[in-house]
Parts: structure tokens; sequence; C-alpha cells
């Protein structure tokens, strides 16, 4: 249990048990077909926008994606490497069970968000950017502010909240990371990371390994989000093989296929391949190795202090192993509420969207911060 959880916190999860490493062959079994080309922003949230905000001399610029126009704004927090594309089909789904706005946020070093100083990661820095975002969102007086998190996202939203930078809080919500799970997984993290491919020959490529490796069990979410994780590469790689054997497990799938059903002759496509492959690689856009000097400082000591956050509080994990000391009692002592969605990876909130946005309506609703909306219930 402990190899799967590795680290549910950075936004990335290690291979489930038997997963698929890379240069592995990708299977999906016979006559199976399956569309893992890109889906865009626009069919799940309304805006998109760049934020500015001052930095010194400078300004930083902060991507958000927007939907709704009244209710609570539900401030969301992304995974480590991931990036505000990863609540789109949650964003969709959880607009249509209660009034609400949505306020999805490139964190610094992530997605198209542009600041100065990408590399600073640390906890007090993007607590202060989420801060200063709403600020020039809403000014002196911002709305009712619900704010949620998933992993890394999740920790950064309990610093910021602990920080005061959101005089406007109602609520806090944390999706699957707990202070205790994270400090143990952290000493394997570096070794899944080394796991990972680090290139591929398409956004396409990308979005099937993701799928095929358990990274992400919904395709309808990978397909729209992971194109916020990897970006073209700046300049050829020394070594493209790494690439190529990721692209050879889904060109041999593709001519199982074609044999299977009686297809035409699929070298063509085999050399159209390996010629994209040498055109064009996609990359990750975070290197979460080059972050681990942040990691302590993202996880150590987050439950006492998502304890002590003075509103309520919902906890949402893909297992209820994964609770720790302080959390067990905070639990039975009532100073949060909790609920496990199984059969879920770590990254719950594209894996079972209408799972995770019927739990946040029905606390929302709960605790009278919004309503349902006419007709849904």
């Amino acid at each position: 249990m402990e190899k799967q959880l590795h680290l549910n916190l950075l936004g990335s999860r290690p291979p489930m048990p038997g997963g698929l490493q890379s240069g592995s062959k990708m299977r999906m079994g016979p006559g199976r077909k399956r569309d893992f080309t890109s889906l865009p922003w626009s069919q799940y949230f309304e805006t998109l926008e760049d934020v500015e905000v001052d930095n010194n001399s400078s300004k930083d610029t902060f991507r958000i994606y927007c939907s709704g126009s009244h209710g609570p704004v539900l401030l969301l927090l992304h995974g480590g490497g991931h990036s505000a594309l990863s609540w789109a089909v949650f964003t969709a789904v959880i607009c249509s069970r209660i009034h609400c706005r949505v306020v999805a946020m490139d964190l610094r070093g992530h997605g198209d968000t542009k600041v100065k100083n990408p590399d600073d990661l640390s906890a007090e820095t993007m607590a202060k950017d989420i801060g200063k975002v709403v600020e020039v969102l809403y000014g002196e007086n911002p709305p009712p502010i619900m704010m949620i998190g998933h992993s890394m996202g999740g920790a950064i939203a309990v610093h910021t909240a602990v920080a005061n930078h959101l005089p406007s809080l109602l609520g806090l919500c944390v999706i699957d990371v707990v202070e205790g799970t994270a400090m143990d997984a952290l000493n394997s993290m570096q070794n899944f990371l080394r796991s990972r491919p680090k290139t591929f020959k398409s956004v396409e490529n990308a979005i099937e390994w993701s799928v095929k490796s358990g990274q992400i069990r919904n395709i309808e979410s990978a397909r729209v989000s992971m194109g916020g994780q990897v970006k073209k590469c700046d300049e050829p790689l020394s070594s493209p093989g790494v690439s190529k054997s990721i692209g050879e497990g889904i060109i041999e799938e593709e001519e199982e296929e074609e044999e299977e059903e009686g297809g035409e002759s699929h070298h063509k496509r085999k050399k159209e391949d390996d010629q994209e492959v040498k055109e064009s690689l996609f990359t990750w856009r975070v290197d979460l190795s080059k972050t681990e000097i942040y990691w302590e400082g993202w996880f150590k000591g987050l439950s006492v202090l998502f304890l002590t956050c003075p509103v309520p509080k919902l906890l949402l994990l893909a297992g209820v192993d994964r609770l720790d000391k302080d959390l067990t009692i905070g639990q039975m002592q009532g100073k949060f509420q909790m609920q496990v969605l199984p059969q879920c990876g770590h990254a719950v909130h594209e894996d079972a969207p209408e799972k995770v946005a019927d739990a946040l309506a029905t606390f929302m609703v709960r605790h009278k911060f919004t309503e349902f909306q006419e007709g849904f219930l």
C-alpha cells in the first residue's frame, strides 16, 4: 500500500501495481480504439483571463479559468505538475449542481502562469500569490470564497487559510493529501519521477500514457488536462529514444488492432510516426524533481494547521488508510467532515468528478453557503 501511495501529493501518482512503465507495450485488448485527442478548455470553462499582480518593479501574470456569475466563489488549486485544467470536468459538473462561481488558477511555475521567479514554490510565496490574485479580482470586498485544493494545492490552500490571505473565506476542502502519508512517501518520490517518460511524441501520446499508466483514470479529464502538464520542447533533446520507446508501444498496439480488424498496411503509418518523433517532442512543463527543497515545507505540520483553520472543513480521500494520528483524533472529535471515495486514483477530482461535485455540493448546502440549482436534487 505504501508503494501505491508513494507521494500522492505532488499531483502525480506512481503506476498502479502491474501498471505500465516507460517503454512497455501498451495494450487495450482486441478491437478497441479510444480517442486521445485534446479537448479545448472552452468546452468546460466560460472565460480565460491573465491576472496581473505587482511584484516590486515588475508584474507577475497568473492564468485563471472561470465559470458562473453569481453565488460563492470556488477557488480551485491544482496539484504539483498539473494545471487549472485538471478541474475542467469537475467545473462543468459542480456548476450544474449548485449556484456558484468557479475560479481555477494556474499556480506559480505551472500551466500558463508567468512569474519573475517561477522556481520559488515555497508554501509562503504561493499562499501570498493566491491572496494577491483574489485582491486584484475583487478588490477590498471579495465575495464569499470556498477554497478547494488537490494534493500540493490542498497543502497550499491550508497555508493560505492559516495566513488569513482570504478574509472572506467560507470553508476549506482538501483532496487526498495527508501529512503522515506524505512525509513517509517523500523518500521514494524521486525514484517515481525518474520512472516516468521524459518526453512524448505528441500531446495525444501524453494523454494516452496518462490513462494507460493509471495516473488519470478518466479519459475525458485526461484529454483536457494533460495539455496543461506538457509543452513542446524548447530545443531538440539529446536522447529522443525515451520518447520513441513510448511511441513504439502505442504504434505496436495500433498495428495489432489493424491486423485483427483486417486493416491495410501499417508500415507507412509507423514511418510517419517515427518522423513525427524527430520533428516535435513534448516534455513536462514542470520538473518536479527540482521542487524537492519545498516538499517538507508544503506538508510538515499540515494536519495540525488544517485542524486549526477556523472555517468548516471537508477532507476527501481516495482511501481511509491515508489518515494520520492527528487527523484521526480530529475526525473523532468532529473537527472536520471526511468522505472516502473508493475506486479512485490520487487525482480524485479527475477520476470521479461527479462524486467530488456531489460531496462538495452537499457540504456547501448543509452549511448554507449556497443552494442547489433548481431542479437538481
